[in-house]
Formats: structure tokens, sequence, C-alpha cells
């Protein structure tokens, strides 16, 4: 299955990646009309540091420790993508302090988790990877 993978030294912590990911996540067609006077809410985050920078997005791991926590049953793996059902999330937090990679994020406007869900049904590869100016993000089966 591809991942999304981040070559961390050629990151250059620019965060286009958060405002294709919040564009991708949506639901329109029109960055402008999707991000503009919004705060965004992007499923990657950009750890910055001061000789590395990281995208950090879902890994979406073969046996992923934050399905198994789940105690509502919000969280599932449909063809190797992890998804949450927002309807069964209760906001616990259960999922957050279970990922080994800290990449599940409260999304407070609404009350739920968050987490990136690859975005493939908009094209053939994440927004975040086909969209990064340095190619650090890269989707791709290893």
């Amino acid at each position: 299955m591809k991942r999304v993978y981040v070559e961390e030294d050629w990151c250059l912590a620019c965060h286009l990646c958060e405002y294709w990911c919040a564009f991708s996540n949506s639901g329109k067609d029109n960055m402008v009309a999707a991000l503009k006077n919004k705060t965004i809410k992007p499923m990657i985050q950009v750890e910055e540091g001061d000789k590395i920078n990281f995208a950090v997005s879902c890994r979406h791991c073969e046996d992923p420790i934050c399905v198994k926590s789940c105690i509502s049953g919000a969280l599932s793996i449909e063809d190797g993508v992890i998804k949450i059902d927002k309807s069964k999330c209760v906001d616990c937090y259960t999922c957050i302090m279970a990922c080994p990679y800290g990449v599940l994020m409260p999304n407070e406007d609404e009350g739920i988790m968050q987490k990136c869900e690859l975005c493939t049904p908009r094209g053939t590869a994440p927004y975040c990877a086909a969209h990064c100016p340095n190619q650090a993000i890269i989707y791709e089966e290893r």
C-alpha cells in the first residue's frame, strides 16, 4: 500500500502542505473560498527545529494501536487507510494517547478527532504530497 513519507532533509517548513491539506478536506473546489479568512485545521502538521523540519501525518500503520484503543469504534481500517467515523467519535482522546506518532488531533470546532485519510479521492496522491514544492513529501509504496 502506498503511504506518505517525509524526507526531512528536504522539508523547507513552508507549511504549504498544511494549506493544501485544509483545502483538500474543505469539500470546496476553490482554494480561496475554502481558506480565505478562515483558521485552517490541517491533518498534517509541520514540526520545526533548529536543523530539521518535518511534516507529521498519519502513517496508516499495518497494526494500528489507535484503532484498537478506540472505545467507540469510530476508527477503522478501509483498504489500508485508517478512517474516522465522525458520528461515532466521542472526543475521548484515547487515540491521541495511543498513537506513537502523535498525529491525531482534536478538531475543537466539531468536537471530534481528525487525522489524515489520504484524500486520494480528489486525485492520485494526497494534496500535501502532490503540491510539496520541494518534493519533501512523497506518496509511494516502500
